[in-house]
C-alpha cells in the first residue's frame, strides 16, 4: 500500500509537469487500489475467522464482498476517466514526453512487481480483483511509454487522451467481469462448474436412493460450496439412513467440491407445496 501511495504522488506530479491526461487517469487508477487493497485484506483476515452465533456460515464471503466493492469502484472510476480522455480529446494539450516515460518506467516497476506477486491466487475472486487492478496498471504504464515515444517523434497531442480512454475502457471490461462473478455468488448462485442435475443423477449412484428434488446448491465463497436437498428412501432403520447421508455427503464432496450439505431423507410422496429447482423430480427411472 505505501509503494502504491508513492507511486500515485509520482504520477500526479509527472501528470501535471507533463501535462498528460494518460498519467493523471492513471494516477487515479492506482488511487482506487489504496482502499481495494485495504478492503482486500481485511476481507482475507475476516475469511479466516470461524464461525459464530450470528456468521453461522462463517466469513467466507467477506472475500466477495470485497470484490464486488471493488470493481463497482473500479466501473465508476473507468466511466469517469472516459469522459476526462473525450475532453481533452476535443481540445489537446501538447506534453512533456520525458516525464511521461520516466514516471511510467517507475509506476511499471512497482505494478509488474505486484502483479507477479499476486498471479499464484489468480483463482480467489478476492485476490483476482487486486490483480486485475495491478496488471490492468502494468499494461497502462507500457502503453503511455510507448505512446510517449510517437509523440515525441510525431507531435501527435491526441496519443495521450486516447491512451487514457484506453485504459479506461481496459479497466471498465475487466470490472464488469469481477462484479458479474461476485454477484451471482452474493446472489446465492450456483458454483458454475457444478450442474443440478449432475449433481442429482451423482445422489442416485448411492444405493437405496429413489429419488432426489428440491435441491439447492451455492457458493460461500472461494472454494466453498453448499448443498442441500430432500432424498426419497425406503423405510428402513435410521442407523441405515445414516449410513446413506454419509454416502451422499462423501460423493458430493469428492465428485463436486461441496464440502457443507444437508440432506432430508423422506420416506412417503413429495408435499404439494414443495418448490422445485428442477422442472420435475429426478429418479432412478428416469433416462
Amino acid at each position: 500500500m505505501l509503494a502504491t501511495l508513492g507511486l500515485v504522488v509520482a504520477e500526479v506530479f509527472g501528470g501535471f509537469l507533463g501535462h498528460s491526461v494518460a498519467l493523471l487517469n492513471d494516477a487515479v487508477h492506482n488511487l482506487s487500489d489504496i482502499p481495494a487493497l485495504g478492503i482486500s485484506w481485511l476481507a482475507m483476515r475476516w475469511a479466516q475467522r470461524p464461525a459464530d452465533s450470528e456468521k453461522t456460515f462463517g466469513y467466507h464471503r467477506s472475500g466477495t464482498l470485497a470484490a464486488f466493492t471493488n470493481a463497482v469502484l473500479l466501473v465508476l472510476l473507468s466511466l469517469w476517466l472516459g469522459y476526462e480522455s473525450i475532453e481533452r480529446l476535443r481540445s489537446p494539450v501538447q506534453v512533456v514526453e520525458s516525464w511521461m516515460i520516466w514516471t511510467s518506467i517507475a509506476a511499471l516497476v512497482v505494478n509488474g512487481g505486484i502483479t507477479l506477486a499476486l498471479v499464484r491466487g489468480h483463482s480467489d475472486l478476492n485476490l483476482r480483483s487486486i490483480l486485475v487492478h495491478n496488471f490492468g496498471d502494468a499494461l497502462s504504464n507500457i502503453a503511455i511509454i510507448a505512446g510517449a515515444i510517437v509523440i515525441q517523434y510525431t507531435h501527435a497531442a491526441w496519443i495521450d487522451p486516447l491512451l487514457g480512454l484506453a485504459i479506461g475502457l481496459l479497466v471498465l471490461y475487466s470490472s464488469i467481469g469481477i462484479l458479474r462473478d461476485s454477484a451471482h455468488i452474493l446472489l446465492e448462485g450456483r458454483p458454475k462448474c457444478t450442474g443440478v442435475e449432475d449433481v442429482a443423477r451423482a445422489i442416485l449412484t448411492i444405493e437405496n436412493v429413489y429419488e432426489v428434488h428440491d435441491i439447492h446448491i451455492w457458493s460461500l465463497g472461494g472454494s466453498h460450496n453448499a448443498l442441500s436437498c430432500h432424498a426419497r428412501v425406503p423405510d428402513m432403520h435410521m442407523d441405515q439412513c445414516e449410513k446413506i447421508i454419509s454416502a451422499i455427503r462423501k460423493k458430493l464432496a469428492e465428485e463436486f467440491q461441496i464440502e457443507h450439505s444437508t440432506v432430508q431423507l423422506e420416506r412417503a410422496g413429495l408435499p404439494a407445496s414443495s418448490g422445485y429447482v428442477m422442472p420435475e423430480p429426478v429418479r432412478k427411472n428416469q433416462r
